[in-house]
């Protein structure tokens, strides 16, 4: 698998570090770009990060973590070729991959256990986009 974009708020700060060992245990590589504690900072500064690189192919999909989740997954899909999709369960991750082709998943630290959430990223990662009719709702997305 290519390499994962990784990146949080202050909320999203302990999820991360667990969504980084996951992603280690299982030889995936990242690049983490932060936020680095639980001390405050804004979300969109780390949003852009990780939807610039996945945009630019430097990584194929991105973990983005803030309270919510929902003001990470906003920005991200503020730029074009971002496909965002806030999961807060196994079924959502797997419908986001397979017939949206997300190519970045939120997650919401406030609102969901660790295991969850990495049983989530588990299925985000590992669900090919099914392609077909859905290709053509897909390029319907971009404005």
């Amino acid at each position: 698998m290519s390499k994962i974009a990784i990146g949080n708020d202050h909320a999203g700060y302990e999820l991360k570090e667990k969504v980084k060992d996951y992603l280690s245990q299982n030889n995936i590589e990242y690049t983490d770009f932060g936020h680095y504690s639980d001390d405050r900072a804004d979300y969109p500064d780390f949003a852009h990060q990780v939807a610039s690189a996945v945009k630019s192919k430097e990584c194929k999909f991105g973990i983005l973590i803030c309270g919510s989740g929902n003001g990470i997954n906003m920005t991200a899909n503020k730029h074009q070729e971002i496909r965002s999709a806030l999961c807060w369960q196994e079924e959502i991750a797997e419908m986001a991959r397979l017939h949206n082709d997300a190519n970045i998943i939120a997650l919401p630290a406030r609102y969901i256990s660790q295991e969850l959430a990495l049983k989530c990223v588990e299925t985000f990662l590992n669900t090919e986009f099914e392609g077909g009719r859905h290709n053509d709702r897909v390029n319907k997305i971009k404005c």
